[in-house]
């Protein structure tokens, strides 16, 4: 009796450090129990979960003869497949589709595929013509996201900002997508996403420029970085001229770079430029997009046409001369005025958190994929963070970034504040960073205690 009671204690303290290490670490418990299970039961079901999934086709003439021989029935064929090699967050398999499936096939049965596999989520993603990639996510990964260990990418301008529901980092690259429209209520976790891309350029050679109408108290903790700050509409505008100046300037630099000689190297951007003579890039950091339409009066309206003129100006050249765009907001829609869905069409990036409108999602991801603005509309209040990321080829993904508190977003902005590159055109809207003084220390004073 001992002994049976030995083997339940044990049963169960195995049962709970399980429990324990799956809440608290589930990468070891994927690679401990869920991969070998996972694996297991795909390789036991394939065929039959194909079948019921209707991803077979009929056996060929060849199979079919052979079956009849054999007083047999041939049956359907399943894709061709490679062997369940695990990732850090699930499995993946290559499939190789037989004639006449097509990755929408599959794209239609990933739910079934999940409940059959007793997988957390299963993601389709074509590779080559005739062939795709199956990956099964073990658990939700956007539970708890941490940021990476190591990212071996080393071009400029590339950060991965937020982790994906696939397991995959979304990477920001400003020269493929230059300019992006980041959407989000309060507390839905706009500022995290923000705060994580400010400290990622910051540690680039990079020159970060701010607009904040709202007397720069978004962009107020990120000031020892800042090569440029505006807090107010006056102050944007006269900023945004400055910016349209420095761009132009470029262009023009460009062009006499790439006809000065015969052995010039032709060049439509500042990347082709040789690195010495390579103006800096600026990325302009635009909080509070709505501030810039407001209008009171007959001077604010003219003010806003104006300012955003000058934004879609940017937007539409800005790419080429190695300035590029994120503009922030709560909310974005086309009743803001003249030039907001012309700015949109310009911001060809865009990540919608938990928005309290339809219409901001839908002016965020309406025109990328219906169902991206749908489920963005979805995102429960109770996970900040979460967004949908879409991009103008059509792709949309779940993801959340890493928790940044702001004091260290500050640190690093601080740490790094040697890094501002020299823009002389932008010294007058340099923000003053006060020094910290130094409090003299108050000595107790002695007390006679009496009693």
């Amino acid at each position: 009796m001992s002994d049976v009671l030995r083997i339940l204690l044990l049963a169960l303290l195995v049962a709970a450090a399980l429990v324990a290490v799956r809440r608290r670490l589930p990468v070891l418990f994927w690679w401990l129990v869920g991969y070998p299970a996972v694996t297991l039961r795909v390789l036991i079901t394939y065929r039959a979960t194909m079948d019921a999934c209707g991803l077979t086709v009929p056996a060929s003439a060849v199979r079919r003869a052979t079956a009849r021989m054999l007083g047999r029935q041939a049956a359907p064929v399943p894709p061709r497949r490679s062997l369940p090699l695990p990732t850090g967050s699930g499995l993946v398999m290559r499939l190789r589709m037989a004639a006449g499936q097509a990755p929408e096939d599959f794209n239609a049965s990933a739910d079934r595929l999940r409940h059959a596999w007793g997988a957390h989520a299963v993601h389709v993603r074509p590779t080559k013509p005739g062939r795709l990639e199956l990956r099964l996510v073990g658990w939700d990964v956007l539970t708890d996201v941490r940021p990476p260990r190591r990212w071996l990418r080393t071009e400029p301008l590339t950060l991965p900002l937020a982790l994906r529901e696939d397991g995959h980092w979304h990477v920001r690259d400003f020269r493929t997508v230059p300019h992006e429209l980041i959407l989000g209520a309060t507390q839905s976790g706009k500022s995290v996403y923000l705060r994580n891309l400010l400290c990622g350029l910051a540690r680039q050679p990079v020159a970060l420029v701010g607009i904040d109408c709202k007397w720069g108290v978004e962009l107020a903790p990120f000031t020892p970085r800042l090569s440029a700050l505006a807090d107010t509409p006056d102050r944007a505008n006269e900023l945004l001229d400055v910016l349209v100046g420095e761009m132009e300037a470029r262009f023009r630099l460009i062009g006499i770079r790439g006809g000065a000689g015969p052995d010039a190297v032709l060049t439509s951007d500042i990347w082709g430029l040789p690195e010495k003579a390579r103006p800096v890039p600026v990325v302009v950091v635009v909080d509070e997009v709505a501030e810039l339409f407001l209008a009171a009066s007959k001077d604010d309206e003219k003010r806003r046409d104006a300012m955003v003129t000058k934004l879609i100006r940017l937007a539409q050249l800005g790419r080429a001369a190695g300035i590029y765009l994120e503009v922030c907001g709560q909310r974005f829609g086309a009743e803001l005025g003249k030039g907001a869905t012309m700015l949109r069409a310009q911001l060809t990036g865009r990540v919608c958190h938990r928005v309290n409108d339809e219409t901001s999602a839908n002016m965020a991801l309406g025109d990328i994929a219906p169902e991206a603005a749908l489920a963005a509309t979805r995102i429960p209040a109770e996970r900040p963070g979460v967004a949908v990321v879409g991009d103008s080829s059509g792709g949309w993904s779940r993801v959340r970034s890493p928790h940044l508190i702001l004091e260290d977003a500050a640190a690093v902005c601080r740490d790094t504040s040697g890094l501002i590159p020299e823009l002389p055109r932008l010294e007058a809207f340099r923000p003053v960073v006060a020094q910290p003084s130094a409090v003299p220390a108050v000595q107790p004073s002695a007390r006679l205690v009496t009693g």
